[in-house]
């Protein structure tokens, strides 16, 4: 998707309607600077209002997307492009989730073995060391615990049993054993506890 297109064609139709920013806003319930950022292609028009706006602007969510009006002939074409886009994009995204996530884990990681070596090697037997240390586990938990978020937002776990691919809450994730990004998981459709892999596509 072309957000500069899709804010140029906001903005074409806004006038088409003989409606300013302000009063756009007024009616979908929001500021004029959100509209102002649609406009200039900086962010895109939140799911919740796009049906809105799209009868305000007396336009179809796909010609929205596409940034364009759409003629009977072409809409089946656009429209399979449309998905294709959006598949991409959710792809995209995904593999940038996935990617934090590994760079998160990696640098709470280092930050662990540093401030163990430090508190071990570098402050002196007694309370001091030991707070050191409480604080350095403190500081490697919390990063993990939102790795772990990211983990769980992005793609599925398939089951080595019978290759469902499983979406399971924050806490079923949390609680289960693992192996790197290989959990142990109850698969829903055949009801086995297996090693299951995280693969990025749902």
């Amino acid at each position: 998707m072309n957000q500069i297109k899709i804010g140029r064609f906001i903005a074409e139709c806004r006038k088409k309607s003989n409606l300013t920013q302000m009063q756009l806003a007024e009616k979908l319930g929001i500021t004029d600077k959100a509209i102002s950022k649609w406009e200039r292609g900086v962010a895109m028009p939140d799911t919740s209002i796009m049906l809105e706006l799209c009868d305000i602007l007396c336009i179809s969510v796909n010609e929205l997307l596409s940034g364009e009006k759409i003629n009977m002939e072409n809409s089946n074409q656009k429209n399979e492009q449309l998905l294709i886009d959006m598949a991409k994009e959710l792809e995209k995204k995904n593999k940038t989730i996935w990617s934090s996530m590994r760079a998160i884990m990696i640098v709470s990681m280092a930050v662990l073995i540093a401030g163990i070596f430090i508190a071990a090697f570098l402050i002196p037997e007694g309370v001091w060391q030991l707070v050191t240390i409480l604080g350095v586990c403190v500081v490697f938990l919390i990063p993990c615990f939102y790795a772990l978020k990211l983990e769980v937002s992005v793609g599925a776990y398939k089951c080595k049993e019978c290759g469902c691919e499983i979406v399971p809450t924050y806490k079923e994730v949390m609680m289960a054993m693992h192996r790197g990004f290989t959990r142990h998981l109850k698969c829903p459709k055949c009801n086995k506890r297996t090693w299951c892999k995280k693969v990025l596509k749902k």
